[in-house]
C-alpha cells in the first residue's frame, strides 16, 4: 500500500476509494472464510460417514446373531 509522502488529511474521493477498496477485501475475505468452513464441514461428513464400525460393536454384533 502505497503512503503519502505528506501527512495531509485525505480528501472525500481519496476517503471513498479507499473505503471501497476496504469493502471489496472485506468480500472476498468473507468469501475465502466462509468457502473454507463449508470444505472442513463437508471433509467431517465424509470422515464421520466413512468411519468403520468400532471393532468391539461387530463382536457384540456376531454374538447376539449366533
Amino acid at each position: 500500500m502505497t503512503q503519502l509522502s505528506d501527512n495531509r488529511p485525505l480528501t472525500a474521493a481519496e476517503t471513498d476509494a479507499l473505503r471501497a477498496r476496504q469493502r471489496e477485501r472485506n468480500k472476498v475475505m468473507a468469501l475465502i472464510l466462509g468457502f473454507l468452513v463449508i470444505l472442513f464441514f463437508a471433509i467431517s461428513i465424509v470422515k464421520i460417514a466413512a468411519k468403520p464400525p468400532h471393532p468391539a460393536a461387530a463382536g457384540a454384533e456376531q454374538a447376539e446373531h449366533s
